[in-house]
């Protein structure tokens, strides 16, 4: 996918770990738009590929905005927006794309948890200028973890309902009266995957199609009981370690070879590599049955216990 130039034209501390980044483009020229619930895909100064929503309005747009939490077990995409993206730093962008689009319905509930909120606080800007009924749940462990919180209660008073559990796991909020009869509205929900689990569980009698979830961890990367192996790169005669707690393409990455990637989290295709030797542990969304004894995505994929890969790089 062909990338856009862009600079930080502004950042702003959102929370004390969530930082909101404002992206110019390089060049003049009309950005391509987008609507709610769309991403864009960053080419972070790590070089690692990262998802995140964009807050702003998508109707002829002359930035993006998007908004960053730091997180705790970063390999390396997320830190190095904070420590390094700063005004004035130029980054690799890609266009928007929408895996979470709304559809027209009688009225809405959007869900968000934690930094789920930016999807969210689009969709309910854009539902706000469309004159559609809504209401927001936001739930999060405290409200100096909320990002947003104050912009969403000034904009919509009590049509947001804010929920914070301290990290309690008996103040946690309880969904079910929301969803015991199934209603005529569409339910967005953006946020961690417990979240996402207890809305898919007690959602499930609604019908197809009125509950949404996007959520931009579609596989685990790396697992607590990951072990490091080895990988060879059969074109280059080189044979690199890849770290338990890191991807074959990071690893790559860290050792000053070139990689092509878009996602990095298995759903896109983009690094799709010939698997030459070895037994893979697929972690993909990509792959047919058919294709996992020759191809591997290096992004997610790794070797099976104790084994060892030879790639056709």
């Amino acid at each position: 996918m062909e990338l856009i130039r862009m600079r930080v034209g502004a950042r702003r501390a959102l929370t004390p770990q969530i930082t909101e980044f404002t992206l110019v483009p390089m060049e003049e020229g009309a950005l391509p738009g987008f609507t709610p619930g769309a991403h864009v895909t960053v080419e972070t100064p790590s070089g690692a590929m990262r998802r995140y929503s964009l807050v702003n309005d998508g109707t002829a747009p002359d930035h993006y905005k998007i908004a960053v939490k730091r997180e705790p077990a970063s390999r390396g995409g997320s830190a190095s927006m904070h420590d390094e993206a700063v005004e004035g730093f130029e980054l690799n962008v890609e266009a928007p794309e929408n895996d979470f689009p709304m559809a027209d319905a009688p009225r809405y509930l959007l869900i968000a948890g934690g930094i789920g909120v930016t999807p969210i606080s689009a969709m309910a800007a854009h539902l706000e200028r469309e004159g559609k009924d809504f209401n927001i749940i936001y739930l999060s462990r405290s409200a100096e973890e909320a990002a947003y919180l104050e912009d969403l209660t000034t904009a919509y008073g009590d049509r947001v309902l804010a929920h914070h559990d301290e990290g309690d796991p008996e103040k946690i909020y309880d969904f079910w009266d929301h969803f015991a009869e199934p209603q005529k509205l569409n339910v967005y929900c953006c946020g961690p995957k417990p979240l996402m689990d207890e809305i898919e569980a007690i959602s499930g009698h609604w019908p197809e199609g009125r509950v949404n979830f996007e959520d931009f961890k579609p596989v685990d990367v790396v697992r607590a009981d990951d072990e490091a192996f080895e990988v060879e790169l059969k074109k280059t005669g080189i044979t690199l370690t890849v770290p338990a707690d890191r991807s074959i393409l990071e690893a790559m990455r860290d050792a000053g070879f070139p990689t092509v990637s878009s996602c990095e989290s298995g759903t896109c295709g983009t690094c799709k590599t010939r698997l030459l030797e070895g037994e893979a542990d697929h972690r993909d969304m990509v792959l047919m049955d058919e294709e996992k004894a020759d191809k591997i995505m290096i992004c997610v994929s790794r070797a099976c216990s104790g084994g060892r890969l030879v790639l056709d790089l």
